[in-house]
């Protein structure tokens, strides 16, 4: 492992308090092609809205980047690398790499994203149906040897896949797994992975983000407590990583903070729960788990538009576009929960974002 790079320790103390990833979008202009202006704003905006890093090269970046023909992979990861670096910050930004596909292109993406200087790889398990979970777990070390893990439990109706306990189990036991994001939209597959990392020897070393989109807020509010040999052991979900705050970052950013602050309480407010409707709302109107999440990334780009940061909806493959009554679905929640947005804060920047 001594070809890894290691997270400092003040980079794994940010991880383990908590923090709002986005997952990073792709700028298109109107014929498809990269727009590099747009893209380099958008990194912009997650840095000056307080996050905690951004994710590249993951779903919302679309997985075509990495077509042949497309073949924009590595100069997506190079430029949100490029803007991180110049920004120069005097806080923790985690550069975070997907990685997919089966262990040789894995272990090849990490490479090239640990050349270009990212920190940790979200490790995707999706396509990957026909292997048995031994298979993936070998996969997970040969690109653990190579960069930090970020786990990644995908939810089967968008190409994931139901893992068994001791899957997880074993999971938390390879030396380089430094977090989990838990997205199976499922509370009971949820609750496996945290109790599969707290009956972990290395569960202090793991940090646990949500990816439910449907659940954000009460992931993070609650705290999970199983008997491990007699003991109670307790964890936490601490942050996020997550599609839907790659829009309205400021706001979550916020929230995230606010809920970082008060969680201890023991006494919550009903008012949070009310909170975590709000949220999970928009994340609806956003990524139209109405249509199968057909128009989740479509969802995402328009908002995006609608406040400057991107030129268009386009999408790398024409086909994906907002669902019938998805347009109406985005106007009554920016219309309903104006506290959610953050469009003044990018219209106050935006000039200089794209300068």
């Amino acid at each position: 492992m001594a070809n890894r790079k290691e997270l400092t320790a003040e980079q794994l103390k940010a991880l383990h308090e908590g923090l709002a990833i986005p997952a990073h979008p792709l700028a298109l202009d109107e014929n498809r092609k990269f727009d590099e202006k747009h893209q380099r704003a958008l990194t912009r905006y997650y840095m000056a809205s307080g996050a905690g890093g951004v994710a590249v090269g993951v779903h919302s970046t679309q997985f075509e980047i990495r077509d042949k023909d497309v073949n924009l992979f590595e100069p997506v990861l190079r430029l949100a690398a490029e803007e991180v670096d110049k920004a120069n910050l005097d806080r923790v930004f985690l550069k975070i790499a997907g990685i997919c596909g089966p262990t040789e292109q894995a272990v090849a993406e990490a490479e090239l994203a640990a050349s270009l200087g990212y920190d940790i790889g979200l490790l995707s398990m999706g396509g990957l149906q026909g292997w048995t979970e031994e298979q993936i777990l070998d996969r997970t070390r040969a690109v653990a040897a190579i960069i930090p893990v970020f786990g990644f439990y995908l939810q089967p109706s968008v190409g994931g896949r139901i893992f068994s306990f001791s899957f997880w189990e074993q999971f938390a036991n390879i030396d380089g797994v430094v977090a989990i994001k838990m997205a199976p939209f499922n509370r009971y597959q949820t609750i496996d992975v945290v109790r599969a990392v707290c009956y972990s020897d290395r569960r202090d070393q793991i940090a646990l983000y949500t990816g439910n989109d449907d659940n954000i807020v009460s992931d993070l509010l609650t705290v999970y407590r199983f008997n491990v040999n007699g003991q109670p052991v307790e964890k936490r979900i601490v942050g996020g990583l997550l599609g839907h705050w790659a829009v309205w970052t400021k706001k979550a950013v916020e929230l995230l903070e606010e809920i970082k602050s008060i969680r201890e309480n023991r006494e919550l407010s009903a008012e949070w729960q009310t909170r975590n409707v709000e949220v999970t709302d928009t994340n609806a109107a956003f990524f139209d788990p109405a249509h199968q999440f057909h128009g989740c990334i479509p969802g995402i780009h328009e908002v995006l538009r609608r406040q400057g940061l991107l030129q268009g909806r386009w999408c790398l493959n024409p086909n994906e576009e907002l669902s019938p009554g998805q347009m109406e679905e985005i106007d009554r929640v920016y219309r309903d929960y104006p506290h959610l947005n953050d469009d003044e804060f990018v219209r106050a920047n935006l000039e200089k974002w794209l300068a």
